[in-house]
């Protein structure tokens, strides 16, 4: 057989392309020129190896001639370059923001490169191994190789109960589409450039897309969300802010002053800041054209009484609030925003807090469903999300937006989501009642005893040692614990090193008027009675569970007269109508103290 293949060589030489190798072993490796790597510039060849065998140059022919087929008919990968060559020339030149290109690099570097980025484009032309692919990506998004245990530090240490063993689980079907949308995108031009003649990733089979599964707050959870969040003004104001006009995290971290127009109660989204590890940067919405968004009154009070926060606050560093400034940050100037990763993770752990597993993205959807469930129409909702397409409809022109409608919908979402929470209190007048950290429990007890007479004016202030010994704290503790006692006055400043002495509070000052000037009255032993039983009361205004206000007034905690007078009072003061009095409760503690005396309420 030999001898006859090679004379029917010889007579067509002329015309012969490919050739056939005998290997020691016996085996065959046949050898097809297929012109210059697209790639490389180097030339290549098609080769395949037929094992010993008595058919074995039959079969070399055959392989010749189909490798010769593939040649003419341009059926062959026109270069060896590697999937990861072709990825890394081709997410350079498509036209996506900096952020997705960033994470399609991840996407890459954690679920390619390691799994077939080695393999030679035209390997992929292969179903087989393709499904494999798809079929590891399903299988464990770590890709692991066997049972190990996943470890909550990457520092040398002894394991301890957060080091946990490996829990396969599965990518997630819209990365695998990204995966594979990368891919496609990256084959597709290779075939233009000329690598390749035909796409592999029109063979393969990436998971269907999984149905939108919104999952908003309740409105239960989202009142206890932004009671909890209004404990700091600062983080209650964004928490607000968020639920009524319904932003993504960069485009709230990139919100600025002069976005905020109190004429005509209009907030403008025009950009978003962007993240990746430490860095940020600014970028344009989605969208590409911004919106505006019409507010109710309460949001535009919200933010007024914020932005005269915020400029009491940069004052007392020597600094001032600009239209530029943003309104959410970490500085009292405002000159940085407010990172997005940070924003989150915090929302989420003050969530955690109150055994609520969300995030601050679902905030978009409670608005967009409570919109909905009011009978908004949908085209208006998507103008308030920012979305570029309301159902079937592009929505495009967002300068119509402050319409009759837009102005319904934000008074339909202000009736439902919780009420505005009433301002936190002074934390230093709020230790005096309820103290919650150690040091305020132990200035709370330094108090008492300084206004009982336990510890008189003028004597030296327990050291910080004693107080270390006593209450089994740090020195840092017992140190606040001390300056606490000087913001309340009751200790002197006695500067670096020198031990403070006690400042009893002066007794109330009273002052005789003349005789003719005493107005004439008629003592009954009923009022006399009522005066002595009067005492100071720390009283706390309530309208359906939630705090309105915090106040102190002198009255008898047993008469339901003086208490009644005292919740109609506050109910006018502070913004409500007596018409709702049976809406309203009125908490009373003795003053100084934190035990509940009574709560009143009104028929």
């Amino acid at each position: 057989m030999k001898r006859a293949y090679a004379r029917l060589m010889a007579g067509k030489r002329h015309r012969q392309r490919g050739h056939i190798e005998e290997r020691r072993g016996g085996s065959l490796r046949v050898h097809v020129y297929a012109g210059v790597d697209a790639f490389t510039g180097e030339e290549r060849y098609l080769r395949e190896t037929i094992p010993d065998g008595p058919t074995k140059w039959d079969q070399a022919e055959a392989a010749r001639v189909r490798l010769l087929n593939d040649v003419y008919e341009q059926r062959h990968p026109r270069t060896d370059a590697t999937v990861q060559q072709l990825l890394d020339k081709h997410l350079p030149l498509m036209d996506i923001a900096e952020t997705t290109r960033r994470t399609y690099a991840r996407y890459v570097k954690n679920h390619v490169t390691q799994l077939i980025g080695q393999r030679k484009i035209g390997d992929l032309l292969d179903a087989t191994l393709l499904d494999s692919y798809y079929a590891e990506l399903a299988r464990c998004r770590d890709h692991c190789t066997g049972s190990h245990t996943e470890h909550h530090t990457t520092k040398a240490r002894e394991c301890d109960k957060r080091c946990q063993p490996h829990m396969r689980e599965p990518l997630a079907a819209w990365t695998v589409r990204k995966i594979h949308f990368i891919l496609s995108g990256a084959y597709a031009r290779a075939v233009r450039w000329g690598w390749i003649g035909r796409n592999p990733m029109d063979q393969a089979e990436p998971p269907s897309a999984p149905k939108p599964n919104p999952d908003p707050p309740s409105a239960e959870e989202a009142a206890a969300i932004l009671n909890e969040a209004w404990k700091d003004l600062d983080f209650g104001t964004l928490v607000w802010v968020v639920m009524i006009t319904a932003p993504r995290r960069g485009e709230i971290s990139r919100l600025r002053w002069r976005h905020f127009n109190k004429k005509r109660k209009v907030l403008r989204y025009s950009g978003s800041i962007a993240q990746d590890g430490a860095e940020i940067w600014e970028k344009e919405t989605k969208e590409g054209e911004g919106r505006n968004l019409a507010l109710d009154d309460t949001t535009v009070a919200v933010l007024s009484d914020y932005y005269d926060h915020c400029v009491k606050l940069a004052s007392q560093a020597g600094l001032a609030i600009t239209s530029d400034a943003h309104i959410f940050s970490l500085t009292p100037d405002g000159s940085t925003p407010y990172k997005p990763a940070s924003l989150g993770q915090r929302y989420k752990r003050l969530a955690g807090r109150l055994g609520i597993n969300t995030s601050i993205h679902k905030l978009r959807h409670y608005s967009a469903t409570e919109l909905i469930a009011a009978g908004v129409d949908i085209r208006t909702v998507a103008g308030r999300l920012g979305h570029s397409g309301g159902g079937t409809t592009t929505l495009k022109v967002y300068a119509a937006w402050v319409t009759e409608a837009d102005q319904r919908a934000s008074q339909t979402l202000l009736s439902r989501v919780p009420e505005r929470p009433a301002a936190p209190p002074d934390p230093i007048e709020r230790a005096k009642a309820d103290p919650q950290a150690p040091y305020e429990h132990i200035a709370a007890s330094l108090r008492r005893a300084i206004l009982e007479g336990l510890l008189p004016g003028g004597q030296l202030a327990p050291s910080v040692k004693q107080l270390c010994q006593d209450h089994s704290v740090s020195a840092g503790t017992a140190h606040r614990a001390l300056g606490l006692l000087r913001k309340w006055g009751l200790l002197s400043d006695a500067g670096r090193g020198n031990r403070p002495t006690i400042i009893r509070p002066p007794e109330p000052v009273t002052t005789e008027q003349p005789a003719a000037e005493l107005p004439t009255t008629t003592t009954t032993p009923e009022s006399t009675s009522d005066a002595k039983a009067t005492i100071m009361l720390d009283l706390g205004l309530y309208r359906l569970g939630n705090e309105i206000r915090s106040f102190s007034a002198q009255a008898d905690p047993t008469n339901a007269e003086h208490l009644r007078r005292l919740l109609a009072g506050a109910i006018r003061r502070f913004g409500g109508e007596n018409t709702d009095i049976d809406d309203y409760a009125l908490e009373v503690r003795r003053a100084g103290t934190p035990e509940l005396l009574t709560t009143f309420v009104s028929l």
